[in-house]
This record gives structure tokens, C-alpha cells and sequence, in this order.
């Protein structure tokens, strides 16, 4: 008889061999959990095998994650509500889509058992509480527009549009069909581009592997020739986004530069949104959106008015002849012009080197009032010609007045007065004054190249008398001497710069102008205007100014240099002669500007 001490022991070990053969039911949650991390592991079969439907399950889980796009998922299960058979059990699902966008929502997995388990009751809503039957989720992405380019004045330079390129293959085509072809493309594309001809063209498609890019073309202009494009024989279109130009004459050169430069600038944050898809592939909601963000228009200091007066008065001269406009209160530069004599030499308005003549003067009574040689009014010699070294330096026709005020000198341009003036300062004197105005140091333009000037030391007493009324080895830019005039009135050097938001970089010192320097300067530049070289243009209001002729090889330099109220602009007219053909030059620009400029 089995004691009652055993008995109670067998019956222990008996309930704990049936605990342990018989499984614990499972309850909502844990069966939500694991559905939940078998989608997030994008384990599509484990995840619906969770379901009550995996057939369904199973294709619903991997056109999801396709759609979006997905690169990761994390999901998480919350409250849990029980009521017999049936429970639900609360999911947050934070998608990670491309480029770092991220999406998080809430919904609801509805349960039930299955043969005692519990399992998904599967439905399109365990993906989004949005979603109906056999609708999925695709993302879709939403270009920002691009930003456009805007002048000074505030019309649009560039604006976002269509261009259409130009391809041409020539392998497989016959010698004759290539020439014929090359000779049809000239003519049908040279009016947009000068530089394309027959010959050009055959050379670099035939050097070309493959597809040889022949031009790009406004949407206008390829409409204009698209029929006939496309009967050419190996002939390609492709159709591209781009900002195109408003005014294809409006500083052609420069506004390309422009392009180049802002290009990677233009374009914004794109949109997105996630869309409720059919089994038709058709869009019947939208589950979540984010709107595009657009930067804002980019600015040039380019002013139209200003530019297009420019280039209407350089486009007059047969010579070379090029102006630069700018503003001197803020650097900025209104404008940039050459004619298309000038242009066979490259961006010479800003980056030409060339010798100042009499504009010099500027400097050099610069130099005298800082260094203390002279003021306006002190007396200095003006003879028809003087002796200095070895250099016989004359005046326009050996004219002479005597000894008069160096504002007298100025204002009549004696190069006698100030060669001397140069003869008795240091060698670095005009190197330092010239720096003093902007002429010297490096500037990095954001979009315009320049070059400033070069005014070494001139420790060569002949060489610093040529220097001082703007021969020996001075050399300037239209840019430069723009700059020098805008410090003259404004009374220290302003920071050119073209782009808004680029910073212009400077190497090389600029010292500060004494003010001294300036009220002297100002006065002088005014009576040349007024009693002086440049009276032509004494009508155009007040006008401050200094005229110049530089002698080279074959003639002479026509320059006129100088401000009126907030513009300040330097003209040459390369090998123009007399100087009044500058100033008319500059008189033609002022005229055609809009009351208030």
C-alpha cells in the first residue's frame, strides 16, 4: 500500500509531466509581435504565415515593399484588446524610404484563432489603416521647380525650360552623304551658333566614338528646324531640361557664365508622397505627401537698363570698344559690354590688360596728395614738353600752360605735370596708390573673370615718369579703372561681385583711401567735366570724369573713366584715337538710361 507521503509526491511529478507535454497557448500579442517583425525583417512568407490568408499575404507584403521603395522598416505592436475569439492589437510602422525620407502611421491588427491559434486575420489595412482590398502603396517623387535667374532691376535672366540637343553619327554613312549632311547642318543651325560649318562639324564627328553633340537649341529655334532635322541621316534629338535665357542679346557670354556657375544652385528639395494604388495601377488616394521646396530666384547684380544701354553704345564703334557699369555704394556691377570686334578676343571688358593713358592721373594726383607732394591747388609746371632722365615726355601737341594748379593740370591733361609729379616719388608709391583705387590685387568674381590691373614698383626714374601719366609698363581693365572710379565716389574701395550670395574673394591689400585723396579727386574729375577734356558730356547731369589716350603700336587708346551719382563706368575704345570718342561712347550710355539712373 503506497504511503500518503508518496502519493502526494507522484502526483507533483505527474501534473509537472503533463505541464510540461502540453504547449501553452499562444496568446494575441505574441502572434502580432511575430507577424510585425517577420514584415519589418521583409521576410514575406514568415510574415504571412502568421495570417489566415498567406496566399494573399505573402504577394501583398513584397508589392508594399517595392512600391515604397523601401530600404528598411521598424514596427512595433501596442495595446491589445481580447473579446473571445477575436482581439486587436495596436502596430506603429516607421517606413525608411530613399534619399533619408522617413514615414510613421498607426493601424490596427485585427486577430482571431485558427485551430486554437492565434493568427492575422489578414486584410489590406495590416499594411495601412487607409488601404482597401488589393490596393497597395507606391511612392511617388515631386520635382521642385527650378529657381530663375534674375537681373538687378528684377526681370528674369534664365528661367527654367526645355532645350532640344543635337547629335549627329556618322559611322555607317557614306563620304558623300556626311558632306551633304554637314553642309545641310550649317545651314540649318548656323543662325543659333556662328561657329558651326560644314568642315568643323565633319571633323568632329568623325574624331567622335559614337554620337557627336553638335548643338543645343532653344525649344523656338528647334521648332524652326526640326522637319528638316529629322530627315538628316544619322541625326539624334534628345529632349532635356535646362534654364534657357529670356533675351538671348542680353550679355550672352556672361549670363552663360552665370548659368555654369549656379546651376548646381537652382535646383530645390523634390516633393514626395505615398499613394493608395489599385489593382489597376490607377491612384485612388494619397496616404501621406510632403511638398516640394523650391530655393528662391537668384539675383545678378546685372541691371537691364544699364546693361542694354551699354552694349547699344559699344555696338556703335567699329573698333574694339568695351564699358563696365558699376554701382559704387554696394560693388556691384551693372554691366558688362563689348562689341563683336571686341569679342574675337574673349571677356575683355573684364579681364584686358591694357595701358591707361591719361586716366592714370588719377593715381598719380592720388599718390601726390597722400604722399604729400601736391593738393589741387598747389602750382606745378605744365610745359609743352619736359626732360626727365632720359625721357622727353610732351603734352597733346606740345600744348603748354605754365605753372599752374595741379587741378588746372588735371583738367587739361598736362602729361608734363604729373611726369614730373611721378619723377619725385618713391618706387612703390604708384604700385601703393594704384592698390589704393582696386588696381593691383587679385578678385575673385564669382561667375566674371577679371583681371584688375598691374602697376609694379618702379624703382627706374624713367620708368616711374612713363608710369605716372599712364604709359611705360602700367596696364589696366575696363574693370579696373570702374573700380578706381567707384572708389573715387564712393571714398573707399567697394568689393565687386556679380552673383547674390557668392562671396568675392581678394588677394592683395587694399589700403584705405584718405579722405583727403578722395575730396581732392572729386573736385578735379568734376572740372573735367565741366571746363575740361570731356565737356562733350557736360549736359548729362554731374558727372565726374577723367579722359585718357594711351599710345601703342598703330595708334592710340581712347578711355573715359568716371562716375555720376551711383554709377561709376570706365570705356575704352581700343586704338579709337582721341579720348572724346570715349566719352561720347559713354555720353550715348547715360542718354539711353531711365529717368532715375
Amino acid at each position: 500500500m503506497i504511503s500518503r507521503s508518496v502519493a502526494a509526491m507522484l502526483a507533483v511529478l505527474l501534473a509537472v509531466a503533463l505541464g510540461a507535454c502540453t504547449p501553452k497557448p499562444q496568446g494575441p500579442e505574441s502572434a502580432a509581435d511575430t507577424f510585425v517583425a517577420a514584415l519589418a525583417e521583409r521576410d514575406s512568407a514568415a510574415a504571412a504565415a502568421g495570417t489566415d490568408r498567406p496566399d494573399l499575404a505573402a504577394g501583398a507584403i513584397d508589392t508594399a515593399w517595392d512600391g515604397l521603395q523601401a530600404e528598411s522598416l521598424e514596427a512595433s505592436t501596442g495595446a491589445v484588446t481580447v473579446s473571445g475569439d477575436t482581439a486587436t492589437v495596436d502596430y506603429t510602422y516607421t517606413w525608411h524610404l530613399p534619399r533619408d525620407r522617413t514615414w510613421t502611421y498607426d493601424g490596427v491588427l485585427r486577430m482571431g484563432r485558427r485551430g486554437g491559434d492565434w493568427v492575422v486575420r489578414w486584410n489590406s489595412t495590416d499594411l495601412h489603416p487607409s488601404l482597401g482590398d488589393t490596393q497597395t502603396m507606391v511612392l511617388r517623387s515631386t520635382a521642385a521647380p527650378r529657381a530663375r535667374v534674375n537681373e538687378h532691376a528684377g526681370s528674369d535672366v534664365l528661367v527654367p525650360g526645355t532645350v532640344f540637343g543635337v547629335s549627329w553619327t556618322v559611322d555607317g554613312l557614306a563620304s558623300d552623304r556626311v558632306v551633304s549632311t554637314a553642309r545641310a547642318l550649317e545651314r540649318l543651325l548656323r543662325p543659333f551658333d556662328e561657329s558651326i560649318t560644314a568642315q568643323s562639324t565633319v571633323e568632329s564627328a568623325t574624331a567622335a566614338r559614337g554620337a557627336y553633340r553638335v548643338v543645343t537649341l532653344r525649344e523656338e529655334d528647334y521648332d524652326a528646324v526640326s522637319a528638316e532635322l529629322g530627315a538628316l541621316p544619322g541625326i539624334a534629338v534628345t529632349e532635356e531640361s535646362d534654364l534657357v535665357s529670356t533675351d538671348r542679346t542680353f550679355a550672352p557670354d556672361l549670363v552663360s557664365q552665370v548659368k555654369k556657375t549656379v546651376m548646381d544652385r537652382v535646383d530645390g528639395a523634390a516633393g514626395w508622397s505615398v499613394v493608395a494604388v489599385n489593382a489597376n495601377g490607377a491612384d485612388v488616394g494619397v496616404l501621406t505627401e510632403t511638398a516640394p521646396e523650391p530655393v528662391p530666384s537668384i539675383s545678378i547684380s546685372l541691371d537691364r537698363p544699364v546693361q542694354v544701354a551699354a552694349q547699344n553704345a559699344v555696338n556703335v564703334s567699329r573698333d574694339q570698344a568695351m564699358m563696365v557699369v558699376m554701382q559704387p555704394s554696394t560693388g556691384d556691377i551693372l554691366a558688362v559690354a563689348q562689341n563683336e570686334a571686341a569679342d574675337r578676343d574673349g571677356p575683355v571688358a573684364s579681364m584686358g590688360l591694357y595701358p591707361p593713358g591719361s586716366t592714370f592721373k588719377i593715381v598719380t594726383a592720388g599718390a601726390a596728395i597722400a604722399e604729400g607732394l601736391a593738393t589741387p591747388s598747389t602750382t606745378v609746371p605744365c610745359p609743352g614738353r619736359i626732360v626727365i632722365g632720359e625721357r622727353s615726355v610732351p603734352n597733346y601737341n606740345e600744348f603748354s600752360l605754365g605753372d599752374v594748379s595741379m587741378s588746372t593740370a588735371f583738367t587739361r591733361s598736362c602729361n608734363t605735370s604729373f611726369a614730373k609729379l611721378a619723377s619725385e616719388m618713391g618706387p612703390d608709391d604708384l604700385t601703393s596708390a594704384a592698390a589704393m583705387f582696386g588696381i593691383g590685387p587679385e578678385y575673385t568674381v564669382t561667375g566674371l573673370p577679371t583681371e584688375s590691373g598691374s602697376v609694379p614698383p618702379a624703382p627706374d626714374l624713367v620708368q616711374r615718369t612713363e608710369d605716372g601719366f599712364g604709359q611705360g609698363k602700367v596696364l589696366v581693365s575696363t574693370f579696373g579703372m570702374a573700380l578706381a572710379a567707384a572708389t573715387v565716389a564712393h571714398g573707399s574701395t567697394p568689393v565687386p561681385r556679380l552673383i547674390q550670395g557668392e562671396d568675392t574673394t581678394i588677394e592683395g591689400e587694399r589700403p584705405a583711401v584718405d579722405p583727403a585723396v578722395v575730396d581732392g579727386l572729386r573736385g578735379m574729375m568734376r572740372s573735367v567735366v565741366t571746363s575740361g577734356t570731356a565737356d562733350r558730356i557736360a549736359d548729362q547731369g554731374e558727372v565726374y570724369g577723367k579722359t585718357g589716350e594711351a599710345e601703342v603700336d598703330g595708334g592710340s587708346h581712347a578711355w573715359f573713366v568716371g562716375y555720376r551719382g551711383d554709377l561709376a563706368f570706365a570705356t575704352l575704345v581700343v586704338r579709337g584715337g582721341s579720348s572724346d570718342n570715349a566719352v561720347a561712347v559713354t555720353r550715348d550710355m547715360i542718354t539711353a538710361l531711365p529717368e532715375g539712373y
